[in-house]
């Protein structure tokens, strides 16, 4: 019997390119699903869940979600050490929301490295680098992100007040004078004007204590020998790893109580005792102190607090303005 099926014969050349190709074909194909799998993972790991992101209100066409409102809520608890309900969370965001459009309806619109200073400058109050204001935060469940949008709300929303409202918001010399008459004590009645030279002797961190020690009494010892600033001028900047600053003025209410106290007790051209600080050994030179007319701490702290007060007043009618204008569509409860 005679085998009749066609025979397909296959040029061996021909094969082998077949194969190479399907091969390459197959590879190519295989990096680009890896590719799609890996981008997805990462996107799904870098956003938070779809019911997270939930449309929960709309502010004048900007939405709120309910991930934003549990990032306010663990922020609240962090800075206040005290819950907020959801619906207190909710309205801090829709307020924040209108500060924000309405500073920049006046031309108040921080930029992005604006934020991150202020950002840094509330590390470097804390003691911390912005770096390190971010991990305890991320620690803490909230991101850098949540913090930097109440700073941008506050920032924008102070200066839009204190601009527009500059005239209603200025304080009287007979209110002030009203209101620190029964606060102020002898020790505050009176104010003087400070000329002040810092001085640092600079110690390595990480330093072991013998070394701070051996730092402070050298500092000690020059203490005893300065009687005037310009010997101290002269003393501090011969010296290694020293250093004096530039003249600075100060009164009595911008200084602390024990600030002041300690300069009202240091003779004119004497030196601060030596303190130890983060930077090493600091003194300060108090080349002049003599009574002035500008506010004594009590009527500081008055005037500082009708301004608060008249701030406040003024702050929240605007805001209450502000929600009655906006269009506010809750999506859910």
């Amino acid at each position: 019997m005679v085998d009749c099926t066609p025979r397909v014969r296959f040029d061996h050349d021909e094969t082998d390119s077949n194969v190479m190709m399907n091969a390459t074909l197959f590879s190519i194909l295989a990096r680009r699903l890896a590719l799609s799998a890996v981008t997805l993972l990462t996107l799904l790991a870098a956003a938070p869940s779809a019911q997270a992101q939930s449309v929960v209100v709309m502010v004048n066409g900007q939405p709120i979600t309910t991930y934003d409102i549990e990032q306010r809520s663990k922020l609240i608890l962090l800075t206040t050490r005290k819950s907020a309900t959801r619906q207190e969370a909710i309205q801090q965001l829709i307020d924040d929301t209108l500060k924000i459009k309405e500073a920049k309806k006046f031309g108040i619109n921080m930029t992005k490295s604006e934020v991150d200073s202020s950002f840094a400058a509330m590390g470097q109050r804390m003691g911390l680098s912005a770096d390190q204001l971010a991990k305890v935060l991320t620690a803490q469940g909230v991101r850098p992100e949540t913090m930097k949008l109440r700073l941008q709300a506050d920032t924008a929303w102070n200066a839009l007040v204190r601009g527009r409202y500059k005239q209603s918001l200025m304080i009287g010399e007979r209110d002030v004078r009203a209101a620190a008459g029964d606060d102020a004590s002898s020790q505050q009645s009176e104010s003087f004007e400070y000329r002040l030279r810092p001085i640092v002797l600079f110690v390595p961190r990480g330093s072991p204590q013998g070394t701070v020690e051996q730092r402070k009494k050298e500092a000690e010892l020059i203490r005893g020998r300065v009687q005037s600033c310009e010997v101290a001028v002269t003393t501090f900047k011969s010296l290694r790893l020293a250093s004096i600053r530039d003249t600075i003025v100060k009164t009595s209410a911008d200084l602390p109580q024990n600030l002041r106290d300690l300069l009202d007790k240091t003779p004119v051209g004497r030196l601060t005792p030596p303190e130890v600080t983060r930077q090493g050994i600091e003194m300060v030179a108090l080349c002049d102190r003599k009574v002035t007319t500008a506010d004594t701490p009590a009527k500081r702290a008055a005037r500082d607090k009708l301004f608060a007060q008249k701030y406040e007043a003024k702050s929240k009618s605007y805001l209450e303005d502000l929600r009655r204008g906006a269009m506010i569509e809750y999506k859910q409860k």
